[in-house]
């Protein structure tokens, strides 16, 4: 509604996973460079976790941009399988198709699978979101899968990436095999008051079209001081009360974003919250 008013070719503050908009912080970078480390080192298993709204599945999407191309991958969102739909699942993101729909079948075809890979040249990435939805035997099936080796190399890099629950159940004493095989963790933690400023005009910037964006929509410092203490530095917060004052300022026709709108946002965004809860 609001991108012809300020020339913008799309929404900026989508809270949707967009790789396009992956925005270079310093603890994003960091998150970045231990994927990129585990997976290159053929490390095993590598554990991402962060709070809700941190930027994990952006992180996870803009890393499967960065990849060459002799690293092959899965994907597995919201992985709420039992052990045989979970297997199930991997081969085929693998672009497998088992001839067998036994556990003991498809992990043998999967075996075969990453030997040809490997044999090839090949890395192979098993990516697993929401990983603190997994039950404790569904991880240790994962465990399993990251067992199978050559005698230098391992023949499947596992990174899974949760909520801070998914620490949680990794230190069961039940998983105390799996947590010794984890090499590389990294924790994402939300941006730093100084970085917000800077995240809200790099979003305009991606999605402003090709005039420049000088003059078109400011926010004011009072008003990215408020969105601070709103978000806490959370990016998907940012995002839902940066989409609304946007929305909010082509309503009264201006093109700078001030303290008054964002408080307004805010105040809109918490009486729906109170009326959702009753």
């Amino acid at each position: 509604m609001y991108c012809k008013y300020y020339q913008l070719k799309e929404r900026p503050f989508n809270v949707t996973s967009d790789p396009a908009f992956f925005f270079s912080s310093k603890k994003h970078k960091e998150a970045l460079s231990h994927l990129l480390y585990g997976v290159s080192q053929r490390k095993g298993i590598i554990v991402l976790t962060g709070e809700i709204g941190t930027g994990k599945t952006t992180i996870c999407r803009f890393f499967l941009n960065q990849i060459g191309k002799n690293v092959k991958t899965a994907f597995i969102l919201n992985p709420t399988f039992s052990e045989i739909q979970l297997l199930e699942s991997i081969v085929k993101d693998f672009g497998i198709n088992p001839n067998h729909r036994t556990k003991l079948g498809m992990v043998l075809e999967l075996n075969n699978f990453l030997l040809r890979e490997s044999n090839a040249g090949n890395n192979l990435v098993l990516i697993i979101d929401e990983a603190q939805n997994l039950k404790p035997s569904l991880l240790e099936q994962i465990r399993l899968l990251s067992n199978l080796e050559t005698e230098k190399d391992k023949l499947l890099q596992v990174i899974l990436v949760g909520q801070p629950e998914l620490n949680t159940r990794l230190n069961l004493y039940d998983l105390r095999q799996l947590r010794q095989r984890i090499m590389v963790r990294y924790h994402i933690t939300p941006l730093d008051n100084d970085e917000i400023k800077n995240y809200i005009n790099y979003r305009l910037k991606i999605a402003s079209s090709e005039h420049p964006l000088e003059g078109q929509i400011e926010f004011s410092d009072e008003a990215v001081d408020l969105i601070s203490r709103f978000s806490g530095g959370t990016p998907r917060l940012i995002n839902m009360i940066c989409d609304r004052a946007l929305l909010a300022g082509f309503i009264s026709e201006t093109n700078r974003i001030d303290f008054n709108i964002i408080k307004r946002c805010i105040e809109e965004l918490d009486s729906y919250a109170v009326s959702e809860n009753r």
